[in-house]
């Protein structure tokens, strides 16, 4: 049934954005499109549509229940992966709106960027990577999250959603390095790009600060000194300094001062806090959690889920065990060893 009246339906919201948006901005009217054609939601524009899709994923409720730094912790306060991808979006639209960039493209790719993200976070990543002879690749397990796992042949989303999805990934490298292996081609997808160590930095130093791995007295001067001592001062200054920076040019950029600072307090925390002894004694054992898991269901594929093993002839058994780990929430991973791996009572 179509729409009798003239609400601000897709056509005028397109118009709207070809009026008003950037010229360096991805206008929805001008995206690639979709593997597969779809007939045109009378209200919402294509981004509008993925995002809507995204937030109503599986995929997505799991991120809830998945570690961002602090496995297990006891706190209500902790951030999750899906609390870090909420604060990815926040910081992410408040970017791409001063810029006058597509937000709803930016807040898709923003809330999409973690799916594949495996339980235990990075640990479980590095973890993959280690034993599965293809490697493991969050941000890649990401895009096939949304191109072939989540639903019914995945949600077959936009090009520049899935672009964005897969080149939001750091590698560990210095922030805006022009050396990065994964290169977005949006400049939306370049802040969702910025905004993710944005995010995790500062919410991370924040976290860390509650359980008691650093003091704040511990946290570098320098940085401090230029980005703010709290993290409301801190996000934005940064954010503020890469509108003003990027206004009206074709890639995001920071000043000298303010990216160096920034970095120099990343590097802190993956010295004092990411790698830290009281992490890595955690980190140890959900490594052998998810060997153990991958091991276990190589060896006996019978006990993986039906929807999961009728792609073992198509995809090989070793992609299957590794879709199904990655797809797990701690929680569900720490019961599935138990099942396996610890005695159980009986009688």
């Amino acid at each position: 049934m179509g729409l009798k009246n003239k609400f601000f339906d897709r056509v005028a919201q397109e118009k709207w954005e070809e009026e008003n948006l950037s010229f360096y901005a991805c206008k929805s009217k001008n995206s690639k499109g979709r593997e597969k054609k779809e007939i045109p939601c009378p209200l919402r524009t294509e981004f509008q549509r993925d995002r809507d899709r995204i937030i109503h994923s599986k995929s997505f409720r799991r991120l809830e229940h998945k570690t961002q730094v602090f496995i297990a912790p006891f706190g209500d306060h902790y951030r999750t992966r899906l609390t870090h991808t909420l604060e990815v979006s926040q910081v992410a639209r408040t970017i791409s709106r001063a810029l006058k960039l597509n937000e709803d493209l930016t807040e898709a790719i923003a809330l999409g960027h973690d799916l594949g993200h495996t339980p235990f976070g990075h640990t479980g990543e590095e973890a993959l990577n280690e034993i599965y002879p293809q490697g493991f690749y969050h941000n890649q397990q990401s895009l096939r999250v949304v191109e072939k796992l989540e639903g019914e042949g995945g949600l077959n989303l936009t090009w520049e959603v899935r672009d964005g999805i897969l080149n939001h990934s750091q590698e560990g490298e210095a922030i805006l390095d022009p050396e990065s292996a994964y290169v977005p081609h949006t400049l939306e997808a370049e802040v969702v790009k910025l905004a993710d160590p944005l995010a995790y930095v500062n919410h991370d130093i924040d976290d860390a600060l509650r359980a008691g791995l650093i003091k704040k007295a511990d946290l570098p001067r320098q940085p401090l000194k230029i980005l703010g001592e709290t993290h409301r001062q801190r996000i934005s200054t940064l954010v503020e300094d890469i509108v003003n920076s990027s206004w009206e040019k074709p890639h995001l950029e920071m000043s000298k001062d303010i990216l160096n600072s920034f970095n120099n307090l990343r590097n802190f925390m993956y010295e004092k806090v990411y790698e830290c002894n009281i992490l890595l004694k955690e980190v140890k054992k959900a490594r052998r959690l998810i060997r153990d898991l991958y091991q276990f269901y190589l060896k006996n594929p019978r006990f993986l889920p039906d929807n999961f093993r009728e792609n073992i002839e198509k995809e090989g058994v070793d992609r299957v065990v590794v879709d199904y780990i990655a797809g797990m929430t701690d929680r569900y991973a720490l019961r599935e060893y138990e099942k396996y791996f610890l005695p159980q009572g009986w009688g």
